[in-house]
C-alpha cells in the first residue's frame, strides 16, 4: 500500500486492452487496491467538534465545469460548512492541464489546509502539488493520480466512481433495451485518462464476455468532443446497420445524436455516462438518446471533503474510495436526476416528460 505506484497506465496499454486485452472484472486503484465503499467514511460528533476548533481552510480546484462538477461542488461546500471548514477557493481549469498548474499556485498563496483537484496530467499535475505536500497540505484526490505518489505520503485518498461498474451497466441497458441482439459501434477516449479508459474498457468487455448477441461492428477514438459528430458520422455512413452507438460521456453523445438526426436515424440507440441537460431532453422526448449512467457526484464531493478533515487529524482514510453509479432511462430520468445531482430536472425536460 505504501509503495510507489504506476496506476495511471500508458495509453498505448489502455487502447490494447480496449482492442481485445483480458477484460477487467471490478474496479481497482493503486496497486490493485480493492475498493472502500463512500458510506465508510464517517465522521464522529467527537471528530466533528476536534475538527471545528482547527479553524481550517481548504481549496477546492475542478478540472472543468459541468453538471457533475456543480454537484461536487454542492457536497463538498455543504460538508465544509457543517465541519466549520473555510472554502476560500474553488477553481475551473477548463480541461487545461497548465491553467490548472497555475490554479495549485494561486491556493498556496492562501494558505490552505486542504486541497481537493482531480488531476489532468499526472506528469505536470505531481509536479505542481509537490510545494503544497512539502507545506503539509492535505491533498484528496478525486478520480486521478499524479505520477509516483504514494498514500499517507503524498495523498490522502483517491475518491471516484465504481468505473467498471458504470461500464458494466452500459452494456446491461444495451443488451435490455435491443433485446439481446444487435449491432453496436463503441467509441471510445483515445486519450491517457483512467477515468474513461476503465469506463470505456468496461463497456466491451461486459459485451464481449456476457452478451454474445451483441456484435460490436467497430470501435472509434476520440479525443476532442467537438469532433463527435463527424466521427458518429462516419460510423453511421459506413455502417448502415448500426442499432446503438456508445459515446464516453455526455457532451461527446451531443456530437453522436447530431450525427443520427442529420442521417434522419431516429432508430438508433444512443448511450453514454454523466447527466447534462442536452441529452436528457432528448430522451424526454423519446428520441436517440435511450441510456444513460450516472454517478453520485454530490456524495462523491462529500466524501472528498470528509477524507480531508479526518486527515487533519492524523486519521490515515483508505486509499482508494468509490461511489456506486445508476442506470437512467425515461422511465426513472426525473427521480434519477434529482438522486444523482441533488437538484430537479431542468423545466424544458420535465416538459417534455409530460407531454
Amino acid at each position: 500500500m505504501k509503495k510507489s505506484i504506476g496506476w495511471v497506465l500508458s495509453l498505448s496499454l489502455m487502447l490494447s486492452s480496449l482492442l481485445g486485452a483480458s477484460p477487467i472484472l471490478k474496479t481497482k486503484g493503486p496497486n490493485g487496491n480493492s475498493a472502500t465503499s463512500y458510506k465508510d467514511i464517517t465522521i464522529s460528533k467527537d471528530q466533528e467538534t476536534q475538527i471545528k476548533k482547527k479553524n481550517l481552510k481548504a481549496a477546492l480546484l475542478l478540472h472543468t465545469s459541468s453538471d457533475f462538477t456543480n454537484s461536487i461542488k454542492l457536497g463538498v461546500e455543504e460538508s465544509f460548512k457543517k465541519l466549520g471548514i473555510d472554502l476560500v477557493l474553488t477553481t475551473d481549469a477548463g480541461f487545461d492541464s497548465n491553467k490548472q498548474r497555475v490554479d495549485i499556485e494561486t491556493a498556496m498563496v492562501l494558505n490552505p489546509d486542504i486541497i481537493i483537484t482531480l488531476i489532468l496530467d499526472p506528469v505536470s499535475g505531481a509536479v505542481a502539488l509537490k510545494p503544497a505536500i512539502e507545506k503539509g497540505v492535505k491533498v484528496v484526490l478525486i478520480s486521478n493520480l499524479p505520477k509516483d505518489f504514494k498514500h499517507g505520503k503524498d495523498y490522502t485518498s483517491i475518491v471516484t466512481d465504481d468505473l467498471f461498474g458504470m461500464g458494466e451497466a452500459v452494456a446491461q441497458m444495451m443488451n435490455t433495451q435491443l433485446n439481446g441482439k444487435g449491432n453496436v459501434a463503441l467509441m471510445y477516449h483515445d486519450a491517457n485518462y483512467y477515468v474513461t479508459n476503465q469506463r470505456d474498457q468496461a463497456v466491451k468487455s461486459v459485451l464481449t464476455k456476457e452478451f454474445p448477441g451483441i456484435k460490436i461492428i467497430t470501435s472509434k477514438g476520440i479525443a476532442n468532443p467537438s469532433d463527435a459528430e463527424a466521427i458518429a458520422g462516419a460510423i453511421i455512413t459506413q455502417n448502415p446497420n448500426v442499432d446503438a452507438i456508445y459515446a464516453p460521456w455526455d457532451s461527446i453523445a451531443e456530437g453522436v445524436v447530431a450525427a443520427a438526426r442529420s442521417a434522419s436515424r431516429r432508430d438508433i440507440k444512443i448511450y453514454t455516462m454523466d447527466l447534462g441537460e442536452t441529452n436528457a431532453l432528448d430522451m424526454a422526448k423519446g428520441r436517440n438518446v435511450s441510456g444513460v449512467i450516472a454517478d453520485l457526484p454530490y456524495e462523491l464531493g462529500s466524501t472528498v471533503a470528509k477524507v480531508g478533515a479526518l486527515n487533519t487529524l492524523n486519521i490515515q482514510t483508505p486509499p482508494f474510495i468509490t461511489v456506486p453509479a445508476i442506470k437512467i432511462s425515461k422511465d426513472n430520468l426525473e427521480e434519477a436526476w434529482k438522486e444523482s445531482l441533488k437538484r430537479d430536472l431542468p423545466k424544458s425536460v420535465k416538459r417534455a416528460l409530460l407531454k
